[in-house]
């Protein structure tokens, strides 16, 4: 679940010009730290560098090319691009650091105390979207939406559909409506709830498509999660503290055949380790059909099963 990083590296000191720090070995030193870093969580080597060069682009204002490598930066902005670097080196996630992350083409505010959305959880709502555009005036339901990246990405797209997005926690939705008033996609409504408890009951049997992302992440694995998930996101948005991470699982499973039409949809995003466990505990629920749908890199992320 967890990339490795690489071990640490004392990094070389920036080289200077006319006692000045130029920005490319700025830019070096900093993407070795980050490689470096046992906070930051890396799932490829080269992401080290391309969030260097991110965090070069905010505080500069502008894209940065080879050109600028050369450049002799002042003291204050030196200053300004080091204290930024730290940030990602201590863990902070990069979305946090500029505060905002692209989803789906909608560009979403991100909070500390809120769950970042994540670019793997774009493979739910593609699923989502498919299924829905096939139904005439759709019903879909994101459980523990967060700061709404999915939801909206279904309204977003599919504009003649009706979507919830529930979550427990007050700060997740006051941040997701404030999302869908800025994006202005007025489908989308969210509301505070315990899983579906809080869907107005008419709603019995009329959904459509039932999306989830649970925090999976098992109780007593929370000691080995990298510092940029264990000190930077709300613990209660990575596990459900039960003993295989499947404990909100369990319970959709019971709930979601009440909700759901004939036919309709469960589609939930899970650990690849936890796919073939995960299955079971929707098939004993009711849900059948089930399938594994894999993202681009071949990994399994989404389990799509259908009500009875």
């Amino acid at each position: 679940m967890i990339a490795p990083v690489a071990a640490h590296r004392s990094p070389a000191a920036p080289r200077r010009r006319g006692g000045t720090a130029l920005l490319g070995d700025l830019l070096d030193d900093a993407e070795r730290r980050i490689l470096a870093s046992r906070q930051a969580d890396l799932w490829k080597p080269w992401v080290a560098r391309a969030d260097a060069e991110e965090i070069a682009e905010l505080v500069l204002g502008r894209t940065i090319g080879d050109d600028d490598l050369d450049q002799p930066l002042s003291a204050a902005t030196r200053r300004r691009l080091q204290a930024m670097f730290q940030r990602r080196i201590d863990g902070e996630p990069l979305a946090m650091i500029r505060g905002w992350i692209d989803f789906r083409g909608l560009r979403l505010t991100v909070r500390g105390d809120v769950f970042t959305p994540r670019p793997s959880s774009e493979l739910l709502a593609i699923e989502a979207i498919r299924r829905l555009r096939r139904r005439r005036r759709p019903v879909a339901v994101d459980v523990a939406t967060g700061a709404g990246p999915v939801a909206l990405a279904v309204g977003d797209a599919v504009p003649g559909a009706r979507v919830i997005g529930l979550d427990i926690a007050a700060r997740a939705v006051s941040l997701a409506r404030s999302n869908a008033r800025r994006l202005a996609v007025g489908n989308v409504e969210f509301r505070r709830s315990d899983m579906l408890a809080g869907l107005p009951r008419p709603l019995r049997r009329q959904v459509d498509v039932i999306t989830f992302h649970p925090p999976y992440v098992a109780g007593h694995e929370l000691k080995t999660l990298p510092g940029e998930i264990a000190r930077f996101e709300p613990v209660e948005s990575l596990t459900d503290r039960s003993s295989d991470g499947l404990g909100l699982v369990r319970h959709l499973a019971d709930e979601a055949t009440a909700w759901l039409r004939p036919g309709g949809w469960v589609l939930v995003e899970v650990g690849p380790y936890l796919a073939r466990s995960a299955t079971a505990v929707l098939r004993r629920g009711g849900i059948r059909d089930l399938r594994s749908l894999r993202d681009g890199l071949a990994v399994t992320r989404v389990l799509a099963g259908q009500a009875p």
